[in-house]
């Protein structure tokens, strides 16, 4: 099916209710299955164990990694029950990262909530992530497939590795697009692809799907990261459920500052370094300012903008159907978030 046609149904698709909404509507049963399995799941005889477990995962997030596994599976018409399972895989290995993420950064605030670590405090934040990798892993055991098990695998420890990098470049204003690109790759948009890639897996024998399916994940997660990033320099603080400026209270070098330095005067460069290094936000609104007649931030909406449509592209080849519709839907959500 030709670019043209794709774009046609997913704008037709989009017009009667909101994009989103529909998607989850037309996997709701299943949804409502990896809610109950999540849970069952986080049973322990450890009473901390479960009281921090469940307040992560009753957070309100929007759980795209799972319904990404579910819409993946559907799409190729699966008919067992294991996608269920997959999907709380991929939301527990999710969770995990969440969880040891806010203890990096000294986050207090996630989705609109005080974080895990903020309550509990750092090293109960960080043995209940542990608990709940490994509890990813045993449930992987419990599919019994090799090549699923080797994909969340190396997908787990590509994603470590990620957030070793993004670690280890904080304050580094020297940091390259290309490195940054290599860091989102891998600390967000791996477990997309993986999401899509072991659902293709599950789901069928027929290796230009299962690449499709896997080609799309890794560039609806790259999109996704790019609004992100974008939002943290234009968006509102009550929506996003954090801070304005917190990656650069952070020391992170994220696209639109990585532009905004490169296309600044060289006194605007300065002060954006400086605030990196120093990992601070006092000249927050010097800053937002700059990032925003550099041209960063319609450069980083362009990019994310870029790989949603290559995301629809690679579905091209995947079974025109209703599940592949609202594949489309949610690649244009995810940049639905750019103002």
């Amino acid at each position: 099916m030709s670019e043209q046609r794709l774009e046609t149904r997913a704008s037709d698709a989009d017009a009667p209710v909101s994009p989103i909404e529909s998607v989850y509507e037309l996997v709701a049963t299943d949804f409502n299955a990896v809610n109950c399995l999540i849970p069952k799941q986080l049973t322990s005889d450890t009473r901390l164990v479960e009281e921090i477990s469940q307040y992560i995962t009753q957070s309100g997030g929007k759980r795209l990694r799972p319904l990404l596994v579910l819409l993946s599976a559907n799409c190729l018409g699966y008919n067992g029950s294991d996608h269920i399972k997959l999907a709380t895989v991929i939301e527990f290995l999710h969770t995990a990262t969440l969880l040891h993420d806010d203890v990096v950064d000294s986050s207090f605030l996630r989705r609109g909530r005080a974080t895990a670590n903020s309550l509990w405090g750092n090293p109960s934040s960080v043995l209940v992530g542990d608990f709940l990798y490994s509890r990813a892993f045993q449930m992987m055991v419990e599919l019994n497939d090799m090549q699923i098990m080797g994909i969340l695998s190396k997908s787990t420890n590509i994603i470590a590795e990620g957030e070793v990098a993004q670690l280890a470049n904080i304050g580094d204003v020297n940091l390259s697009e290309s490195a940054y690109f290599d860091v989102i790759r891998c600390k967000t948009a791996m477990l997309f692809q993986a999401a899509s890639h072991s659902a293709g897996v599950l789901s069928t024998s027929d290796k230009q799907h299962i690449h499709a399916l896997k080609a799309y994940g890794l560039s609806l997660g790259l999109a996704y990261q790019l609004v992100d990033d974008w939002l943290d320099y234009a968006g509102d603080q009550q929506k996003m459920g954090k801070n304005v400026g917190d990656d650069l209270a952070e020391g992170k070098m994220t696209l639109p500052l990585i532009h905004a330095i490169k296309h600044g005067s060289v006194e605007d460069a300065a002060i954006v370094g400086e605030a990196i290094k120093d990992q601070s936000t006092t000249n927050i609104g010097r800053i937002l300012h700059i990032v925003k007649n550099s041209g960063a931030l319609d450069y980083t909406k362009s990019c994310a903008e870029h790989h949603a449509q290559k995301a629809i592209e690679h579905l091209s080849t995947i079974p025109d159907n209703d599940y592949r519709s609202a594949m489309i839907r949610l690649a244009r959500f995810a940049v639905s978030r750019l103002g």
